[in-house]
């Protein structure tokens, strides 16, 4: 049975964070050299040689179209697979988390702490695009740097759903599922490549109901200059997936760990 009770915010969560960041200080390197080179690869491919042949997108050159999609896609994608892989590889062969429960420390500790850790990579990574496209010239406007915070939101609200999956998977293998089903079509449907205009009305009205169309809608204008819009309902969405998310993976964590 599920436990449903509405989890506690404790200074446990700090504590694990703080273990995940002190683990990832040893992969600093090859991690850094990570997110800034598929970016760059992105962005030099895509960026400059098809963006020669597309011209403008929404008055945009398309390397800043590109990039500042690359840019929110790319903490969802870190969140998400620092919420299924690294948390299964905790909860279940390494058992990291049998360990903690042995403390004072709570699931409901673990699973807020974990969620900071994948928000905060999300927000390392996206910031890592962020600098590359200012190296290569496709983002110059100074309210790039307002981003920020939206990175972290970003991550908080895709690492929920993300953990919860990892809660009740079996096996590594079972990610592909939510891998291809869930985050491949966000990331080619949201706007990442395309304005999200060119689909068809049923389509547009569909893709409104994803966070990384919310995610995409907050960076573009910021990271370009220019005008932001609807800027609360695209705040409280993100937000309402991020709580929601903290709920279903809590209880499902609990279950998993405890009964």
């Amino acid at each position: 049975m599920i436990d449903w009770r509405l989890p506690r915010m404790r200074y446990g969560m700090i504590l694990v964070w703080r273990r995940n960041l002190l683990v990832w200080r040893k992969l600093l390197i090859p991690s850094l050299l990570l997110n800034f080179g598929e970016p760059f690869l992105y962005l030099l491919g895509l960026g400059f040689g098809l963006g020669r042949f597309v011209g403008e997108l929404d008055g945009l050159p398309y390397l800043t179209f590109l990039a500042t999609g690359l840019i929110a896609s790319s903490s969802m994608n870190t969140a998400t697979f620092e919420g299924l892989f690294s948390v299964y590889t905790r909860m279940v062969p390494q058992q990291t988390y049998e360990g903690m429960l042995a403390t004072p420390l709570e699931v409901d500790d673990i699973v807020a702490g974990e969620m900071l850790w994948c928000a905060t990579k999300g927000l390392f990574s996206s910031s890592a695009i962020l600098l590359v496209a200012f190296l290569l010239g496709a983002i110059s406007h100074w309210q790039a740097a307002l981003c920020i915070p939206i990175f972290f939101l970003t991550g908080l609200c895709f690492a929920g759903p993300a953990i919860a999956v990892a809660s009740f998977s079996r096996s590594y293998d079972f990610f592909n599922y939510y891998v291809t089903l869930v985050l491949t079509p966000m990331f080619i449907f949201c706007g990442v490549f395309y304005p999200v205009t060119t689909l068809p009305e049923f389509a547009q009205s569909l893709v409104q109901l994803l966070p990384l169309s919310h995610a995409i809608a907050l960076v573009r204008p910021l990271a370009s200059g220019q005008e932001l819009s609807q800027v609360l309902i695209h705040l409280s969405v993100l937000l309402s997936f991020a709580l929601i998310g903290f709920y279903c993976a809590v209880a499902l964590v609990r279950r998993r760990l405890i009964q």
